[in-house]
């Protein structure tokens, strides 16, 4: 399967998790139930954060080209408050979902914008913004299924972008790392790696052809296996790291894990 999505594919699998997300809360038990996943929250909470933030992205990306979020985006974010009743909650967080879909397609994939991941791998406009929302939806809609006692698996074209994703958006940096130069490789049960290697120069990632599988052994640090959608949740810390094989030197895992470029 080819993992670079266009921007219609994009638009598509965000409004699919966003509908899939409100499924999974128009199914639990109470808006008051914990999130497992996140135990700071209850399923409200989730609910008006992912909403609040439809809304905030919807503004940054209508804002257009931006050294900094525009103060209407911060503003509007504050200001929203979700409404506490089901059924009125599920209908603000449509709205919310559409207000940022709306925006992506009059901007178009192409539109520069303010990103909070300025020093990564992916670009600062509105293809950035829709693929990183719709990984952010597609965790949510897995949390919530996790209060249901269901979790299902990641879609298959979510699950294989988002481990490319979460490399070039969330870990990819010019920061330095503390530690020892070193690099780690992921590798897809459905056929796909990458290597992500870190250094006095920050983190980048890069795909690994199938040609280039098992090149550079001693460059590797730890590598960590399973299908994508496994990955993904792991690296977005949904499941332990028992739940994937990881082979080399597992502290590594645990130091890039806990690594802050911002601190």
């Amino acid at each position: 399967m080819e993992i670079a999505l266009e921007f219609p594919d994009l638009l598509r699998l965000l409004d699919e998790r966003s509908t899939a997300f409100r499924v999974a809360v128009a199914s639990a038990p109470s808006l008051d139930a914990q999130v497992p996943t996140c135990p700071e929250w209850t399923l409200f909470d989730l609910v008006q954060h992912l909403g609040t933030g439809d809304r905030f992205w919807a503004t940054i990306v209508g804002a257009g080209p931006a050294g900094a979020p525009p103060a209407e985006a911060a503003a509007a974010r504050a200001a929203v408050a979700a409404p506490r009743e089901r059924e009125t909650l599920l209908a603000w967080s449509a709205e919310s979902t559409q207000l940022l879909l709306t925006a992506l397609r009059e901007a178009g994939p192409d539109r520069a914008c303010w990103t909070w991941w300025g020093t990564s791998q992916s670009p600062q406009n509105s293809r950035g913004v829709a693929r990183h929302r719709v990984q952010e939806t597609a965790v949510h809609a897995y949390d919530v299924q996790l209060i249901l006692g269901a979790p299902r698996p990641l879609p298959d074209e979510v699950a294989l972008d988002g481990v490319d994703e979460f490399l070039s958006t969330c870990v990819a940096t010019t920061s330095v790392w503390p530690h020892k130069p070193t690099a780690f490789d992921f590798h897809t049960a459905e056929g796909h790696s990458w290597r992500l290697t870190v250094d006095g120069d920050g983190a980048r990632s890069a795909r690994l052809p199938a040609t280039a599988i098992g090149e550079g052994p001693d460059t590797v640090g730890a590598s960590v296996r399973g299908t994508a959608g496994e990955l993904v949740l792991f690296v977005y810390d949904r499941i332990p790291a028992g739940s994937v094989r990881i082979d080399g030197d597992a502290g590594l895992i645990e130091l890039l894990r806990a690594w802050d470029p911002e601190e």
